[in-house]
């Protein structure tokens, strides 16, 4: 019998566990605590965790305090790691597998002919991260999605560091929109309801329709003094985590049916 000398890809151990698979598979889909892991995938919160740190112990999911609760962390599923990983474990099956490059998940010609899809998205101020997703989303579609986003408690402008950062690393001008009250859109029918800030999904109310709701926990890039007295970089952080995500939502949007 002859055996091989190369290890398991790292990959490849860890997602080929069944529950390890499960909680890949659920938090896909967005940001969870572990209550609500343990839920899901019917398995006692001793074992989920510790399957949970084997996860971020390889790269692939990380975890981050959630500003609503201190005692609960929301759970998050690094796609461009496991996006890499997935090519990396085809290149050691053979080399005729490699990618050199992972792509972007769609093109904005790719969700044309598709049928036009809507999405709200939230924080609490509407002053920062949920219009940096409105625009990211309305420019990476070219427009062909409904995107709106709105607020509980929105402050009476968009935060300067928002405007600046998508003017300076995309290009795109929103110095002449204003945060909206949630209240203002409650009424309309969306087919995704994407809270970006933790408080915000504790809060937001109920639409029509029965939308999509999933949760991106991503810390508020104007709630620190730095970004107060203008440190971009926070603002890049803030934006380029939105626009990953957002990336990576595009392909869930396009085999969406309203």
């Amino acid at each position: 019998m002859v055996t091989s000398r190369r290890s398991t890809p790292t990959f490849v151990r860890l997602a080929a566990h069944p529950l390890r698979w499960r909680l890949l598979t659920e938090l896909a889909t967005g940001d969870l605590r572990v209550r609500e892991l343990v839920a899901l995938v019917g398995e006692p919160q001793n074992l989920v965790s510790y399957h949970l740190r084997l996860l971020r112990d390889g790269g692939l999911v990380t975890a981050v305090r959630s500003s609503f609760d201190g005692r609960d962390s929301y759970y998050h599923l690094d796609l461009d790691r496991c996006a890499n990983a997935l090519a990396d474990t085809g290149a050691a099956v053979h080399p005729a597998l490699r990618r050199e490059s992972v792509p972007l998940p769609v093109r904005p010609a790719d969700l044309r002919g598709t049928p036009r899809v809507s999405v709200l998205f939230v924080c609490t101020g509407n002053s920062a991260r949920s219009p940096i997703a409105e625009a990211l989303l309305r420019h990476h579609t070219g427009g062909q999605v409904e995107t709106t986003s709105a607020g509980g408690l929105p402050k009476p402008r968009l935060h300067p560091g928002a405007v600046r950062v998508l003017r300076q690393e995309f290009g795109l001008r929103v110095a002449g929109q204003l945060p909206r009250h949630w209240d203002t859109v409650s009424g309309r029918r969306f087919d995704y309801v994407i809270s970006l800030c933790d408080k915000a999904r504790e809060k937001c109310p109920d639409f029509p329709g029965d939308p999509r709701r999933v949760h991106w926990s991503i810390p508020d890039p104007a709630a620190t003094g730095d970004a107060d007295q203008g440190d971009h970089s926070i603002f890049q952080r803030t934006a380029t985590d939105i626009d990953t995500r957002v990336r990576h939502l595009l392909p869930v949007l396009r085999t969406t049916r309203p």
